[in-house]
């Protein structure tokens, strides 16, 4: 496997884990809306939520930022540069 097809399979496994960890957060917290007291539940929601976390901050790190709020470049704007998450075959 050549360095870019690796780089291509890293980026796709990192934006499945995001999607992956971003669902079981969200799914935990619906869940919490009506088991507020359930503190298994609680430490799944954080753990996923800090997987979800980590994961987007080193896909933008690396990638690109996923949402405009990670954008801090003060030198030019690259918000829209690139191939967007969805168009690289990962959904």
């Amino acid at each position: 496997m050549n360095r870019n097809q690796n780089l291509q399979q890293n980026k796709q496994q990192l934006m499945k884990k995001i999607y992956e960890s971003g669902f079981a957060a969200y799914d935990a917290a619906l869940y919490l809306d009506t088991h507020p007291c359930d503190t298994e539940a609680i430490a799944f929601h954080q753990k996923m939520k800090h997987i979800y976390n980590q994961a987007a901050k080193e896909y933008s790190a690396l990638y690109g930022p996923l949402r405009i709020q990670q954008m801090d470049n003060d030198q030019f704007w690259s918000w829209s540069e690139g191939p967007w998450p969805w168009e690289m075959g990962a959904c």
